[in-house]
């Protein structure tokens, strides 16, 4: 009896070849097919329930898993601390199977590493989507008789240190938007680090602090805080729309640009299929009418990019971000 193989009419080469390629095929679909139906999917947020950053992403999630469809569900882990780095750690050790997805906060997570040893390494982060830009802005309260950046360096030439700025911490964009300033003015700041803006914010009121550094998206109306306050400049390239009469930075003669930015990234090698979902789940949230009627204050800065168009944004600001860690007293 001639064996089983030499009764088809196909060569056996090409039925071995046809006949691995049905396995290969059959035996990877299903992989695919079911994410994300298998189990959560775990959201890690570096800061506490509540905050910002952490209802930006309560708020996206019913939305996002919407769009993915199947039994997508989503589990947040507020991991709080060390400008996000302990939340960040988490999902560049994950296993890339895409059931980890974390939001990252910018300009930190590219940041700290540049200035001290952290636990993650930032090539180990896959950004899938940018989701927000938010301008910083320095605030001050409406009787202070600095009315523009050149008020505020005018004085600090003359004594310095003698004005005081609170910020979040250590690589946020209000501590590194200071540090810019003083590098190209020339002067010294006092930089206080707070655990928050409702604290610089309580402490600018209480008249504790001189200056605050926040977004716009922190602080929507200055006029109509329990103590009025006054916006003297813009942190951005362009005049926010919520403060269209407030100047830059830039056209106060100063060169500062640091926006806070907000988005998603995987950890480094999910595979592209589920990382192009995510990314197409989340922009067409950031198209619903719906989330955008419950975006809140983050609604006028929402600002979609794609992972590989954020990655090469933040590429380009490199050299800066070099410039400043140097400037940094090494921990």
């Amino acid at each position: 009896m001639r064996p089983i193989l030499s009764r088809l009419s196909v060569p056996a080469p090409r039925r071995l070849r046809a006949a691995l390629a049905l396995l290969l095929a059959v035996t990877a679909a299903p992989a695919l097919a079911e994410w994300p139906e298998d189990h959560p999917i775990q959201v890690y947020v570096g800061f506490a329930a509540g905050g910002g950053t952490d209802i930006m992403a309560r708020t996206m999630m019913p939305f996002i898993q919407k769009y993915l469809g199947g039994k997508a569900n989503f589990v947040i882990v507020n991991r709080p601390g060390a400008a996000s780095e302990i939340s960040n750690t988490s999902v560049a050790r994950a296993t890339p199977d895409g059931y980890t997805l974390g939001v990252v906060n910018l300009p930190a997570m590219a940041f700290v590493p540049l200035y001290k040893k952290t636990q993650y390494d930032p090539r180990k982060l896959q950004l899938v989507a940018r989701v927000l830009s938010d301008p910083t802005i320095l605030v001050t309260r409406q009787d202070s008789p600095y009315n523009t950046l050149g008020d505020v360096v005018a004085a600090l030439k003359v004594k310095p240190g003698s004005l005081s700025v609170g910020h979040n911490g250590v690589g946020t964009n209000g501590h590194l938007a200071l540090l810019q300033l003083q590098n190209v003015a020339g002067v010294k700041l006092n930089d206080i680090p707070y655990n928050g803006t409702s604290q610089s914010k309580t402490a600018l009121l209480g008249g504790y602090i001189d200056f605050a550094a926040v977004t716009t998206g922190e602080m929507p109306d200055p006029g109509k805080e329990a103590v009025p306050l006054k916006v003297i400049a813009q942190m951005s390239d362009a005049r926010a729309h919520s403060f269209p009469n407030v100047p830059t930075a830039r056209e106060q003669g100063f060169d500062d640009v640091m926006p806070a930015e907000r988005g998603f990234a995987v950890p480094a090698g999910v595979p592209a299929a589920i990382v192009a979902k995510l990314d197409a789940a989340i922009k067409a949230t950031l198209a619903d009418p719906e989330y955008l009627r419950k975006a809140g204050n983050d609604a006028p800065v929402l600002a979609y990019l794609s992972g590989d168009e954020w990655t090469r944004i933040i590429d380009s600001r490199e050299t800066t971000m070099r410039r400043l860690a140097a400037s940094m007293p090494k921990e």
